[in-house]
């Protein structure tokens, strides 16, 4: 039998580990909104970004380990638990831009509580919207939506983290067939203690129709706490996210409905995978106004603290934290905006790229916090300022929704394809001013090959984020001088400084790099001085507001 020919992909991360650059999803940057969607997302910013000015209390809910009751309704009132729920379902209908964007104040302001609200709907019920049908939807979404519901994700089990295969949850099928007897327990459940609804994966015995052997196969199910044998364990005491309620979740003898499978039966696995990977664009955002934030407290601070007679941002070694925490920001935000817009544009491969984002965000995050406190000095170290719990806060992003270990392994292992290319280039698809950076990008992407790397995935999957970051920074510059934005110079400057920076930091593993006239010492410490001025004084004097990724206007 003639085997069909895969399906060429779109995907510049796919195409990347092959050698190739597909353009058509990085260039130019995407702009996916319409009209109405860019004003109905202008009406919904400044009432989000007052509440959380004004209602929430971070600081309080840390010192609670849970959200005030006020806040939670009012955030059910701004209907803040259903963003993505379309509207005929009681739902705000937000596209996945839309959705970064509330999402991206969220985590400038108060993670505690952007995991309650993600741990609800980013995975939640976001089974329910991607693979629930009509009767699903209709039953479940409206009081979901609307926050009456709250929504937890159960697949980590005692004995089962990383490897999702060895659940021992299991759902037996009664004998009449209109039921699943359900057994086990799922541990460290995102709103696990306050959920009414549960998408929850089990072991379900299947017989081969071929063979007559019988297999287990793991089912996603909605459970509803009403069907009784559902329990949880007490809120755990975490290091940070404190405000979120973290419980393990006990099924005993729950007779869960046939018609609650979620998928297929024996699909559960696609089910969690494509859940995992729909969401993590979010967390990009969410960490990208932490990043903003934090930022904010940093700059601030250096520009009105005066030592040995100067203002600290005068001096070289802050100047240089500052530039760095800048660009730090400015590719995540840019990753999270790029993929954001690909899925709304209709991309059907972005599972790379989501979990590049995921990667680079939360790692970025943590330094960019960690390089806060340390401009704030002793400061950063107190309470009162704020950064202090944030740094707490994400410890975890690095850990939840895939640990970065594990997904620099799926980047590699996804990625790996055999084939390089020569002759790359990216003319006609940058600007004129960004060709130096874009030459470099290709050149880093004819050295790429990942076959020779097989046994050091996790150094093949650093050199792969690394060459996806290069590349939005690339593509948003490049929007923004050709549309001759007031910030596009300033994101010249971020783009170019960061592809040179990166380029002697690739690892030697996957190729020889020639250095010409570095900018970047052995240690990766960013030696151009005037660059580092330029990018800090930026912050610290002009405040500069880039053109927002997913706007026409500026915003701060």
């Amino acid at each position: 039998v003639e085997k069909k020919a895969a399906a060429e992909s779109k995907s510049f991360a796919v195409n990347m580990f092959k050698g190739q650059i597909a353009t058509a999803q990085v260039f130019p940057f995407p702009k996916a909104l319409n009209d109405e969607q860019e004003q109905f997302l202008r009406e919904l910013v400044g009432p989000v970004s007052k509440f959380f000015e004004e209602v929430n209390d971070p600081a309080k809910n840390d010192s609670l380990e849970k959200v005030e009751d006020h806040t939670m309704e009012g955030l059910k009132e701004m209907g803040a638990f259903g963003l993505q729920v379309p509207a005929d379902l009681g739902g705000l209908g937000l596209s996945n831009t839309q959705y970064a964007r509330l999402v991206e104040i969220v985590g400038a302001h108060d993670l505690g509580v952007g995991i309650t609200l993600g741990a609800h709907q980013s995975i939640g019920f976001k089974g329910i919207l991607l693979f629930g049908n009509k009767a699903q939807k209709e039953k479940y979404l409206p009081k979901l939506a609307s926050g009456e519901h709250i929504a937890a994700f159960c697949l980590t089990e005692p004995a089962s983290g990383s490897d999702a295969a060895s659940i021992k949850t299991t759902a037996v099928l009664s004998p009449c067939g209109k039921f699943y007897t359900m057994n086990g327990s799922k541990i460290w459940i995102s709103n696990g203690g306050i959920a009414e609804i549960f998408t929850v994966f089990a072991k379900t015995p299947m017989k081969d129709p071929k063979t007559g052997e019988t297999t287990d196969k793991i089912t996603a199910f909605i459970v509803e706490r009403s069907f009784g044998g559902v329990t949880s364990g007490p809120p755990e005491k975490k290091m940070g996210i404190k405000a979120s309620n973290t419980a393990e979740v006990y099924f005993d003898d729950v007779r869960v409905p046939a018609d609650c499978v979620l998928g297929e039966v024996g699909g559960g696995f696609k089910v969690a995978m494509n859940i995992l990977n729909n969401g993590r664009f979010g967390m990009a955002a969410a960490l990208s106004g932490t990043m903003k934030s934090v930022i904010i407290k940093a700059v601030d601070h250096a520009a009105n603290r005066t030592q040995f007679g100067n203002k600290i941002h005068t001096y070289g070694a802050i100047q240089e934290k500052i530039a760095r925490m800048t660009m730090l920001q400015y590719v995540t935000e840019s990753m999270a905006y790029m993929i954001s817009g690909n899925m709304d544009s209709g991309a059907a491969e972005f599972q790379i790229e989501a979990a590049i984002s995921k990667i680079f965000a939360s790692e970025a995050a943590w330094t960019v916090a960690d390089e806060s406190i340390q401009v704030m000095g002793g400061m950063g170290f107190m309470k009162d300022p704020g950064v202090e719990r944030v740094m707490r806060d994400l410890r975890i992003f690095r850990i939840f929704e895939g640990t970065n270990d594990i997904l620099r392994l799926f980047v590699a292992l996804n990625g790996f394809q055999a084939g390089l290319s020569t002759g790359l280039t990216l003319q006609g698809s940058i600007h004129p001013e960004l060709a130096q950076s874009g030459d470099l990008v290709c050149e880093l992407m004819e050295r790429f090959d990942p076959s020779d790397e097989q046994f050091v995935l996790k150094r093949v999957a650093d050199c792969a984020i690394d060459l996806y970051a290069m590349v939005v920074v690339l593509s948003r510059a490049s929007r923004s001088l050709g549309q001759g934005h007031p910030s596009a110079q300033h994101e010249k400057m971020l783009c170019d400084t960061w592809c040179v920076e990166v380029r002697p930091l690739m690892p030697d593993s996957c190729f020889s790099v020639r250095r010409n006239g570095g900018v970047v010492d052995n240690s990766g410490v960013l030696t151009n001085t005037k660059l580092a001025f330029s990018i800090s004084m930026d912050g610290c004097l002009e405040k500069r507001a880039r053109l927002h990724p997913s706007l026409r206007a500026c915003w701060r």
